[in-house]
């Protein structure tokens, strides 16, 4: 039986499915619409177009690591009720597994081939978002390796293991105990997560936000009414003093305050037993730069009843 487009098109308006899904649900059944829409609603694929559409800002970040590699993803859901679900949590974990294997590149990530399944990550999501119920999104991934040491991962009031709402990577290289300076890079991510530095060190600061803060204090010396080579001993002290905000390595070790993060190294490095160096790390929190939809819920309730 020859199905139509305008055939597909009713069937996309009542259920939300995708073409190609009611395209086959109506062949499956000779057109007969009633049917079709039952037969996607059995699959679970019926409304999961519309649910797409739908802000996705809870969710988990996700971690795994292998031998002096580790990753953290980001899959969100609407609520945070399905984050807390078992089946939630085990696409966070499959994802992960799949960006641990496939270098954790975000893109990359989303067109492999998800574990037990011949589709990929995005196609698994999407058919999720039907058996789930809400609108789900794989949204980032990054992987952090080493030649020679580790990649502790860190997470924050987990959920499960591995699971949580804040996750963090730090990578430190040494030719010294690996385990003890995976040991001690833990400790480092319990920091970034702390304290959320916006660089490693000062050469990897932003320029311009170096640039805006020179300027601020400058404006603010001036103020003062000194001399401008008293002026320019100010800047620098307050430029110092940001440094020590921002900086990761220049930072207080929040273990140790009295240790900054690059003397608190030193001191590892006694149990290390080599020297060793600190030399990427990734946070991420769950949410950050996605924006929520505020709804009106009594517009909602109102607009709901008129129909």
């Amino acid at each position: 039986m020859s199905i139509s487009a305008a055939q597909v098109k009713e069937l996309r308006e009542l259920s939300g499915a995708g073409m190609m899904d009611c395209k086959a649900a109506l062949t499956e059944t000779n057109g007969n619409m009633e049917e079709a829409v039952d037969s996607l609603r059995k699959k679970g694929i019926s409304k999961a177009d519309k649910k797409a559409g739908r802000t996705a800002a809870e969710g988990l970040i996700g971690v795994d690591a292998g031998l002096r590699e580790a990753v953290v993803v980001e899959v969100n859901s609407e609520t945070d009720f399905v984050a807390r679900t078992p089946g939630f949590q085990d696409i966070v974990r499959n994802v992960a597994k799949v960006a641990l294997a496939f270098g954790g590149e975000t893109e990359t990530v989303a067109h492999a081939k998800y574990p037990g399944s011949d589709k990929t990550v995005t196609e698994a999501i999407k058919d999720a978002i039907g058996t789930i119920g809400e609108n789900l999104s794989f949204r980032r991934s990054a992987k952090l390796t080493v030649p020679h040491g580790g990649v502790a991962t860190y997470v924050h009031n987990a959920v499960a293991d591995g699971l949580g709402k804040l996750g963090v990577l730090v990578a430190i290289e040494t030719t010294g105990d690996a385990h003890k300076a995976t040991a001690f890079a833990r400790q480092v991510a319990m920091h970034v997560a702390a304290t959320n530095p916006l660089s490693l060190d000062v050469d990897a600061l932003d320029p311009a936000a170096v640039e805006r803060e020179k300027a601020i204090f400058s404006d603010q010396a001036r103020q003062s009414g000194k001399p401008e080579n008293i002026i320019e001993k100010m800047v620098e002290g307050r430029l110092r003093k940001f440094y020590e905000e921002v900086v990761l390595l220049k930072q207080a070790f929040v273990l140790n305050p009295d240790l900054t993060v690059e003397k608190a190294l030193k001191e590892a490095e006694k149990e290390i037993g080599a020297p060793a160096k600190i030399t990427a790390y990734l946070r991420f929190a769950l949410g950050e730069g996605i924006e929520k939809e505020v709804t009106d819920f009594a517009a909602e309730v109102a607009a709901t009843a008129k129909k």
